[in-house]
């Protein structure tokens, strides 16, 4: 059993308070008590020294493997990105390849607090190995598509890695309406009402894309999704920057997760979506980096500080979306459109958590420390992330079982081979 002593503690179990003088234990996966100090036998007690132990960030749309693409494909708009440099640079890789890079992608969660991805991708294979080998937890969301997989695979794909290991989950995915056909979609809604399962897909990414939707089916991607019965089940919706008040309508009455990617989507000038709207529909939103190619960096802290920022500059009002409201989205709502038990801190939740060192000069001095974390937080402020009561990142350093430069040399040697 660990200890964690001399600490304060955010639980964002349904409020956002501190709970200062506290303690918290941690045994095998789980959180098994918080409160005050009280006699306990401990493998290992960790004085906090003051600092703040608080629930994980949760990426809740990602494309881990793609960190070969980081600085390869930049300043260009989504179709071109796509399909003059990604799509034929992704033509060439294997799944050996998509497990060291998604092992470089999983350290870059770490240290940015980040326990768990909600992984879309054409490699599943590599995402569940790399994620079973480190102990990093992975949510697989397919990314069906007319080019990549098929409904049969996908349905195989579900019941392999939802018994995979404990640390890795799959749902139900296709990429997005304008690179699947509207037979697939059907089959996917199929398979969704068979399994009772969610599905998540890309959405209203781009306007381009959703006037060319409406061109094809007279409506746009999300009634056509709503028509065919591919929501009966819930599900994330990933983007979600051009959405009509119908849409929304669609969201809510499904109980949609909309993830927001504010800083790929700036990149390459998508769109801003309307989540001071959503939150004031109850929609639940949750916050996701997208993959390093359109980003290009995996950091929680940058993505919160751009969609309040962005929502408050769009809906001219600088009270809009407040840091309470995203801290939750980063922390809370990613778990619970993954379907992952670590929500908030709490007894008999998975012990997804991290150390936030306080005691840096951009956290001081404290007259909220859920302002500060949002307002003036970094990864700098990261001093230990565990992931289901394995402490993987402390220090600086990794406990993943394989070397920070082994996973470099491999990744760099990766890159090279793919770009001659």
């Amino acid at each position: 059993m660990i200890r964690f002593y001399n600490c304060k503690i955010l639980t964002l179990n349904n409020n956002f308070d501190v709970i200062d003088n506290n303690e918290i234990w941690v045994e095998k996966d789980k959180i098994v008590y918080i409160g005050k100090e009280k006699a306990g036998n401990f493998e290992r007690e960790i004085n906090c020294n003051g600092n703040l132990v608080m629930p994980s960030f949760k990426n809740a749309h990602a494309h881990s493997p793609m960190t070969f693409l980081r600085s390869f494909a930049d300043d260009l708009p989504l179709d071109r990105w796509l399909n003059e440099s990604v799509f034929p640079m992704e033509a060439k890789l294997n799944s050996d390849d998509g497990v060291w890079l998604t092992k470089l992608a999983i350290m870059e969660y770490l240290t940015s607090g980040i326990t768990s991805a909600f992984d879309m991708y054409f490699l599943p294979q590599s995402i569940a190995k790399a994620c079973k080998e480190t102990g990093f937890n992975g949510v697989i969301c397919s990314a069906v598509n007319n080019f990549v997989s098929s409904v049969d695979e996908l349905e195989k794909d579900y019941y392999k890695y939802n018994n995979y290991c404990d640390n890795v989950s799959h749902q139900l995915g296709f990429h997005a309406e304008y690179t699947t056909d509207i037979d697939k979609l059907k089959a996917i809604a199929d398979l969704s009402n068979k399994l009772k399962a969610p599905v998540s897909t890309h959405c209203a990414e781009t306007e381009k894309e959703v006037n060319e939707c409406i061109e094809r089916y007279g409506k746009t991607p999300i009634k056509l999704f709503e028509d065919i019965g591919l929501f009966n089940y819930g599900g994330s919706l990933f983007h979600c920057n051009y959405l009509s008040d119908e849409d929304i309508e669609i969201i809510k009455k499904r109980n949609l997760f909309v993830v927001t990617n504010p800083a790929s989507n700036c990149k390459l000038a998508s769109g801003i979506a309307p989540i001071s709207k959503l939150i004031d529909n109850n929609i639940n939103v949750a916050i996701g980096t997208d993959g390093p190619a359109s980003n290009n960096a995996l950091d929680m802290f940058r993505e919160m500080y751009l969609v309040t920022a962005l929502q408050k500059l769009v809906t001219k009002n600088a009270a809009a979306l407040p840091a309470e409201i995203v801290l939750k989205m980063a922390c809370s709502n990613g778990a619970k459109a993954m379907e992952i038990n670590s929500d908030c801190l709490d007894v008999g939740k998975n012990a997804d958590l991290i150390v936030l060192n306080i005691n840096k000069p951009n956290m001081q001095p404290i007259n909220s420390i859920v302002k500060n974390i949002v307002y003036s937080g970094s990864k700098d402020n990261i001093a230990l992330t565990m992931v289901r009561g394995n402490i993987l990142y402390e220090n600086g350093k990794f406990n993943i079982g394989v070397s920070e430069d082994e996973v470099y040399n491999n990744c760099q040697k990766i890159t090279d081979k793919l770009k001659q």
